[in-house]
């Protein structure tokens, strides 16, 4: 048995390949989806990331997903040496990406936000399952929330019977088990200019792709400057930078993306990171592109076959 299904969730839209296992997969997936939605968007007034951004410094009970979730986000931030901040949102608001990029108005109104970044001070009690964010320090899930709900979900269903699911989540694709052919799964990593043909494609088992882009998330602010949703820490502002989109395979959803954010903002030294984390990643600049050591083992030849994109 074979289930596909298209639908959407956390502003972006999911595509779920399920092989084997019982009837009923597909809406537990969607269901999870929901559930892990409702709990991390900011965008969402009663989530439990709205309540912790909302508690001025005060320690907040959550659920363990969303405990999860922030530990992954400060690992992230730690491991690239804060390349990846989790503490963005003011900055994020103050671009204009105010509201849900699936309804969000063009042009704009960037806000006035005063939200500073304070990843470094955000803390976790595992024991009293409470997280707090400090005052006037914003926390936004972003790309990372995408990646780690394909984590769990594509582990559920496994656990649930699948013998194969691929998760893809708004671009963060997570990838168990076979393909519905019993062989690895073919992924399409697409064109970021959107040209039609792939700019190349893998093979992969068991593992993540994520990808960053300033091709997608666009828009112009009513001062008339365009913006995209990947910001630079250090100047919070969207990052100048010759790359066009960056690729990464790694072990789980929320590693590709916290290192594709990485390479994105600074190839060289994002490079360099990705084979230090027995990753593998694929660069197009403006003017051609870059991979690391590890990417020619997933681009060997497969055999002709349906595709997933990334």
């Amino acid at each position: 048995m074979q289930v596909d299904a298209t639908f959407p969730v956390m502003g972006s839209t999911a595509h779920l390949t399920i092989v084997g296992g019982s009837v009923g997969l597909e809406e537990s997936a969607r269901e999870r989806l929901d559930d892990l939605e409702a709990r991390w968007s900011r965008f969402v007034p009663s989530s439990e990331i709205s309540r912790l951004n909302h508690a001025d410094g005060s320690p907040c009970v959550v659920s363990e997903e969303t405990r999860l979730l922030v530990r992954r986000a400060l690992d992230g931030y730690v491991v690239t040496g804060g390349r990846f901040d989790p503490t963005l949102l003011g900055a994020v608001l103050r671009a204009g990406y105010v509201e849900s990029f699936d309804r969000r108005p063009r042009p704009a109104h960037a806000s006035a936000s005063t939200l500073r970044t304070g990843a470094h001070r955000i803390e976790i009690d595992e024991l009293a399952g409470t997280v707090r964010i400090p005052a006037g320090v914003g926390f936004d899930p972003g790309g990372i929330g995408k990646g780690l709900a394909a984590d769990l979900v594509s582990a559920e269903l496994i656990d649930k019977g699948a013998s194969g699911v691929s998760v893809n989540v708004g671009g963060d694709l997570r990838v168990r088990g076979d393909a519905p052919d019993g062989e690895a799964w073919r992924i399409a990593i697409d064109d970021p200019w959107g040209r039609g043909a792939p700019v190349a494609r893998i093979r992969l088992r068991n593992g993540a792709v994520a990808t960053s882009s300033r091709l997608g998330r666009r828009w112009v602010r009513t001062d008339g400057v365009v913006q995209h949703h990947l910001l630079d820490p250090n100047t919070d502002m969207s990052a100048r930078t010759p790359v066009l989109a960056s690729t990464v395979v790694a072990a789980a959803g929320w590693q590709a993306e916290v290192l594709s954010k990485a390479v994105f903002l600074d190839a060289r030294r994002g490079m360099e990171l990705v084979n230090g984390r027995g990753a593998a990643a694929l660069v197009v600049l403006t003017d051609g592109l870059l991979t690391t050591r590890g990417w020619s083992a997933l681009t060997e030849p497969v055999m002709a076959g349906a595709e997933v994109g990334s």
